[in-house]
């Protein structure tokens, strides 16, 4: 009896393993709505997984409610008929990051820092993403290959961070993020190290005991940028996960989308904010909606967002009021929206 209880702890624990929670948060729309006791989805549409494939890790699918079709978790995710709409003033490239691409997996559209496509993968498909339709086989970089990269950061020493992003850098593993990071922490003019993820809030288990030993190890300042939309996706889990980071001295942000139907609401927002303040995260920036195809129906009028954003401003204290802001390209910032 005893031994059969080690196997099962055993088992669960290979279950909760984020390396298999990763791999298996690959599904259909059809399986993605039997877990949610729903027979369907009057959005729902199959055929978009064509374009881009769905993904839900099971952390963040066991946020959402069950035999609930408007959850807003669930909208994040769900593919939909209205992905498949060519929509005027939408891209593929919405940021014209092609441009600004000097060598394959590396983007310096700003001055002072660049961005390294660590990885094209990511755990979860959020149906907004800006690079769902990235050209990321032509930015392929193999794990041995990043020596151009690490070469032009050398050679520019006007940038002094360097952003890990994808995809999403966290589903590297440990020894291959290690790899990278130290041998941008050897160049001397690079002063921090930031990390996008989308993985803190929505494939939490990540944040493993190899991981904050790494992040621990760095002679440098790291800054962890995670994405969170609505105050639905911060549990327990999340929790725990964000004070191993803060443990480890690193410093936590949040940036969000706004979403029409999803945390287009000033009360949402607010909640979205105090969440994350209670497990140590400062609220960074709320952007508008990249207009990249398929994407169209996530979108706000100026006139909403603004008036959303003035009625979020009433309702918090100036330092947990993330920053409204557009990213244009060919601009040398972030645009802030002026209310």
């Amino acid at each position: 009896m005893i031994q059969r209880t080690i196997q099962t702890v055993e088992a669960q624990a290979q279950l909760d393993d984020w390396k298999s929670l990763l791999k298996a948060s690959r599904i259909s729309t059809a399986d993605l709505l039997r877990r949610l006791n729903l027979d369907e989805h009057p959005l729902a549409y199959a055929d978009a997984e064509k374009q881009f494939e769905l993904r839900v890790p099971r952390p963040y699918l066991e946020k959402i409610e069950s035999g609930q079709p408007n959850d807003p978790l669930l909208l994040q995710v769900l593919p939909q008929k209205r992905e498949m709409l060519e929509v005027d003033g939408y891209s593929n490239d919405p940021l014209d990051e092609e441009k600004f691409s000097p060598l394959p997996g590396l983007i310096h559209k700003y001055k002072s820092r660049v961005l390294l496509i660590a990885t094209q993968s990511c755990a979860v498909h959020c149906r907004y993403c800006f690079r769902r339709n990235f050209p990321y086989n032509e930015h392929r970089v193999a794990r041995n290959d990043w020596q151009n990269a690490i070469e032009y950061i050398n050679e520019n020493p006007e940038i002094n961070e360097v952003i890990l992003s994808g995809g999403d850098p966290l589903v590297l593993t440990n020894e291959h993020l290690s790899e990278l990071l130290n041998q941008i922490v050897a160049i001397k003019h690079v002063t921090r190290i930031r990390l996008h993820s989308r993985l803190i809030s929505t494939l939490p288990q990540r944040v493993d005991a190899g991981f904050i030993s790494l992040l621990s190890s760095l002679n440098t300042n790291v800054v962890m940028v995670m994405h969170c939309n609505h105050p639905n996706e911060i549990g327990q889990d999340v929790a725990d996960a964000t004070q191993k980071l803060k443990h480890a001295g690193v410093v936590l942000l949040n940036q969000s989308v706004l979403l029409k139907n999803i945390n287009d609401n000033a009360s949402i927002l607010a909640r979205l904010s105090e969440a994350l303040f209670n497990i140590g995260v400062l609220p960074y920036y709320l952007f508008t909606l990249d207009k990249v195809h398929g994407a169209a129906h996530f979108d706000i009028a100026t006139s909403t967002y603004l008036e959303i954003y003035r009625e979020l401003q009433g309702l918090l204290p100036g330092y947990l009021v993330p920053r409204l802001a557009s990213e244009i390209p060919d601009r040398t910032s972030k645009t802030l929206v002026n209310t």
